[in-house]
């Protein structure tokens, strides 16, 4: 590890939980220099729906090559865009009646954000963007200003502006209506929030510790926006491609958001590629008006044409995702009963789902020793108070349930370690 501390900046961070090299990947499975396999939950924090080295993919992606495909394009049209594009609309967008146009963006999920406030700017004449407490959009400035996590927007070096930071769903307790307030702050000419562009949301909040959306509170923030003329974005940057278990995480609410912006696992095989699509009335972009040189990643139009063609032609391997979601729900709520003094709370939906710890120390400690026994798996929340599994959505059942046999492990060490430290504790109070 002396090359990484010696040459690489201070701001790495998985290198610090995972101290080990790892030298390759198969599906759910990474394996560091020494051979030492550890069971990815982590899965490039949701990059990896389809598993490391998927060998369908990795087909496709090898045969184009050998075939001296075009891999950058910027925005030219090429045979691998346009099989996306026709793919995308037969497998995605017409059996959910959903009619959106695409643009590609820069590679990575911030410039899908960025794109999506820029264009509900320029397409409403209004500036204020409301986004919601504990959202994470991304660490450029447009998208830093939508983030709500303090660590991220200390490092932003400049005033961050035109954002009003909404209670999101459950915020103050389930039985605090948020999207009533929000709607008063709206309509209230003395609140001080101007009437915003768009309304910014995720269906689940990934960075933010797994906050879940009830389906009822997204349609009243639909209706909300439609109210008031407002656009809706849904950033499905870590919740889609079939993470909750539809491709689109906002489907089962029944809402049809004017924005949407994709990332992540959009390719298929990790490969950097962000969408972002809008109704077609939105598309008010002049020629050139929002480019980038990396917005024509062929080799990933091609990788995830393959993804689609291969998991979402039909409904098979939604079911499993499902199927999937509902052993890891009974999972943790068994984890839950089970070790009641550890305060132990589920949240998620389907395959994005995780344990919040009252104390985030006991957090840390989970994912510490699980590591140490073979599990790669993260912490999220404002205080990293959540531990959080996001294994591929092609992970074996076998292995996820030796996967999550780790995870109980490590939740009974550390609760143990946390019992003796708070007796020794206690014992040496009564002996001072």
């Amino acid at each position: 590890m002396r090359i990484f501390n010696r040459l690489e900046s201070e701001v790495r961070g998985y290198i610090r939980s995972f101290p080990t090299i790892f030298s390759k990947a198969q599906n759910a499975v990474l394996t560091d220099e020494s051979g030492q396999e550890y069971i990815d939950f982590l899965a490039g924090a949701g990059t990896l729906n389809y598993g490391h080295n998927n060998p369908i993919l990795k087909q496709a992606a090898i045969e184009y090559l050998t075939e001296d495909g075009i891999v950058h394009g910027l925005d030219m049209a090429t045979s691998a865009k346009k099989h996306f594009l026709q793919t995308f609309e037969e497998h995605i967008l017409k059996p959910r009646k959903l009619q959106y146009k695409v643009q590609f963006t820069g590679p990575t999920g911030t410039n899908a954000v960025e794109a999506a406030i820029k264009l509900a700017r320029n397409a409403t004449g209004r500036q204020n963007v409301i986004s919601f407490t504990n959202g994470f959009h991304g660490v450029s400035l447009g998208s830093l200003a939508l983030t709500g996590n303090r660590k991220f927007r200390d490092a932003a070096g400049t005033a961050l502006n035109d954002v009003h930071r909404a209670p999101y769903a459950g915020y103050f307790g389930q039985n605090i209506d948020t999207i009533a307030m929000l709607d008063k702050l709206i309509v209230d000419p003395s609140s001080g929030v101007d009437l915003p562009a768009a309304v910014i949301v995720e269906c689940v909040q990934g960075e933010g510790g797994l906050n879940v959306a009830g389906f009822n509170w997204l349609k009243k923030l639909e209706q909300l926006c439609q109210r008031h003329e407002i656009l809706l974005i849904v950033d499905d940057i870590q919740a889609g491609c079939g993470r909750t278990g539809t491709f689109f995480s906002f489907e089962p609410a029944g809402i049809k958001p004017d924005i949407v912006t994709l990332s992540k696992s959009l390719s298929g095989y990790g490969l950097p590629m962000a969408i972002l699509l809008m109704k077609p009335e939105l598309d008010i972009w002049k020629p050139g008006q929002h480019n980038g040189t990396f917005r024509g990643n062929n080799l990933a139009f091609v990788t995830s044409a393959k993804a689609i063609e291969t998991y979402w032609s039909d409904n098979k391997f939604q079911g499993s995702v499902q199927k999937k979601g509902q052993v890891i729900e009974a999972f943790l709520d068994k984890l839950v009963t089970s070790y009641p003094d550890a305060q132990l709370t589920r949240r998620g939906r389907g395959m994005m789902q995780g344990i919040a710890c009252a104390d985030p120390a006991l957090a840390d400690r989970i994912t510490s020793i699980a590591f140490q026994n073979g599990l790669i798996i993260e912490t999220s929340g404002g205080q990293d108070e959540v531990v959080k599994l996001l294994m591929p959505l092609t992970i074996e059942s076998e292995k996820m349930l030796a996967g999550l046999d780790i995870l109980e492990q490590a939740v009974a060490e550390a609760v143990n370690e946390k019992s003796a430290n708070e007796v020794e504790a206690n014992s040496n109070e009564v002996t001072a």
